[in-house]
């Protein structure tokens, strides 16, 4: 395999790590635990995993020998910079316990546990992966384990492979299987022991313990980069708004943090959209009013950020989206025999008058996604409406009826762009490289106290790596019920953006002069080699969340 100049340099980074792992480590328990919520349903669900206390690793004066581990590793659900660093922290660990301890990926997600389909993971194979970005060391899928009969399946091959233990690394769903499976092991006496590992861009996996979920620092770095170099561009030729989606379906960190990176004209949050019950229109004037503000000082150019997920978070389009996926789910047969141009007509003439005039104010190409892009489960493809486009259409639109009435005298061309995938794979920031070795590394000390239920935490990361904390945290800790398919299930809660925490504050503090003011910042690739304030700088979110 051909490496670039970066990739052989790369190859050598050794990552930084908590003082504690250094040597001989001990584990030190701490109080009782309990869910964030639902505490009697969560506690009957997990009567073997619930309540068990938060771990930390501690330096230990004592040397003593451990028997040999045989572990399996799965990466589960979508890439996310640093995958490669938690499996080499973790290879590293069970050496460290034992040399002849052996490590095996399961191939292409939790699939691969219940296919039987994997490969041993040698000295060779983790040092050609160490400091790169993706999941290509052993693939990954979004295989759900829920069902008995995939958990017994597991066991199979665990057996046949002396597997003792399993580390899953994922995000909240991915991890609220681990603990359903450490669960199942631990009722049935198997002796398999099941670690979680904290992975999703999207920076939703999050509370007092689990600081970040990685590869959100890399991703939107990534993005920062980019939305810089077109905000240069932009300013350069001051004659275009780009609209810039970013990926995060469920909560606006990503948007967010590239806020605070990158200081664009307007970034909209979809948590206070929720909050203050904002419609489209709300959203589509509060631009528009953005852009005939700047146009009045001669500035017909800027940037707007959306987060992906934004549209659920309208009620009145979640409203609007609710009813459809229902009125569609009864009547897809009829739907089908009308004729495609009479089909927007013959929607607006069955849903209630409000959601039919707010259909009928879409644009016609995500009216037709609405309405035509399902899932397999009948539901709106909410991350397939390209709300850039919607949003540049419909501001265009209200800036040509303020011209009309003399309201608004600019000029206004829009551009659209959607930065998703390219953050998924990039190779990690030192930040995430030296986080991820130092999670796998836990997990393999994790393994080695006997835990399981448990997520391997690293705390304490604004700090120099010295002073970091490593140590787990009962999964059950972090789960509430939640509805999902019509049914209450124990999941991992999502954390979203705190209107009251201090990232959206200081973003909210300085907005008003950002979109007014060409106040943008550039923030340039990611540097991996250089001074520390440089190269190891974490999220702006992180260091406002602990006020450094």
């Amino acid at each position: 395999m051909t490496k670039s100049a970066l990739q052989i340099a790369r190859a050598a980074y050794q990552p930084k790590v908590p003082a504690a792992l250094k040597g001989a480590v001990k584990a030190v328990e701490g109080a009782t635990t309990q869910s964030v919520a639902d505490q009697e349903e969560i506690k009957k669900l997990f009567p073997n995993t619930y309540g068990m206390p938060i771990i930390t690793f501690e330096k230990s004066d004592e040397t003593f020998s451990s028997p040999a581990i045989h572990v399996g590793v799965i990466l589960s659900g979508g890439q996310a910079p640093g995958g490669h660093n938690v499996i080499s922290g973790l290879f590293d660990g069970l050496k460290a316990i034992n040399p002849d301890s052996r490590l095996y990926g399961f191939l292409m997600g939790p699939g691969g546990l219940v296919d039987h389909k994997y490969k041993e993971l040698t000295a060779d194979i983790i040092d050609e992966y160490r400091n790169t970005g993706g999941f290509d060391m052993i693939g990954s899928g979004r295989t759900k384990l829920e069902e008995t009969s995939q958990y017994d399946k597991g066991l199979e091959i665990l057996k046949q492979l002396n597997i003792s233990a399993l580390v899953i690394i994922g995000g909240d769903d991915s991890n609220t299987n681990a603990c359903v499976l450490a669960e199942y092991y631990k009722a049935n006496n198997t002796g398999i022991q099941v670690i979680g590992c904290p992975k999703t861009i999207d920076g939703d996996l999050k509370n007092e313990q689990i600081e970040t979920s990685f590869g959100f620092d890399t991703a939107c770095k990534v993005y920062s980069e980019v939305i810089g170099n077109i905000e240069r561009d932009c300013n350069s030729a001051r004659k275009y708004w780009h609209f810039i989606k970013l990926m995060g379906r469920s909560a606006s960190h990503i948007a967010l943090e590239c806020a605070l990176q990158t200081q664009p004209n307007v970034c909209i949050i979809s948590e206070e959209v929720e909050a203050k019950k904002q419609s489209l229109d709300d959203i589509v004037n509060y631009i528009a009013g953005v852009v005939a503000q700047r146009a009045e000082n001669g500035n017909n150019f800027g940037t707007v950020l959306i987060p992906e997920g934004l549209i659920e978070f309208i009620p009145a389009m979640k409203n609007l989206i609710s009813e459809l996926n229902d009125f569609l789910a009864h009547n897809e047969e009829e739907f089908k025999q009308v004729d495609r141009t009479e089909q927007r007509a013959y929607i607006i003439s069955k849903l209630s008058k409000e959601n039919a005039d707010l259909y009928a104010s879409l644009p016609e190409g995500v009216a037709r996604q609405l309405s035509l892009d399902r899932d397999p489960h009948g539901n709106v493809q909410v991350s397939l409406i390209e709300t850039e486009k919607l949003l540049a259409e419909m501001v265009g639109n209200r800036l040509a009826e303020w011209k009309k009435e003399g309201k608004y005298n600019g000029k206004f061309v829009s551009l659209v762009h959607f930065f998703g995938y390219e953050g998924r794979c990039a190779a990690p920031s030192n930040y995430d490289a030296d986080y991820c070795y130092s999670l796998g590394y836990t997990a393999s000390c994790l393994i080695a106290a006997g835990k399981t239920g448990y997520m391997s935490s690293v705390r304490n990361t604004t700090a120099p790596a010295d002073q970091w904390i490593a140590g787990g945290i009962p999964v059950t800790m972090m789960m509430n019920m939640e509805k999902r398919h019509r049914e209450m299930k124990p999941v991992i809660q999502k954390a979203l953006v705190k209107l009251d925490g201090a990232p959206f504050k200081a973003f909210a503090a300085n907005r008003e002069n950002w979109a007014v003011n060409t106040k943008y910042v550039y923030p340039g690739p990611i540097q991996y080699f250089g001074p520390t304030e440089v190269c190891d700088q974490t999220t702006k979110t992180l260091a406002l969340e602990q006020a450094k």
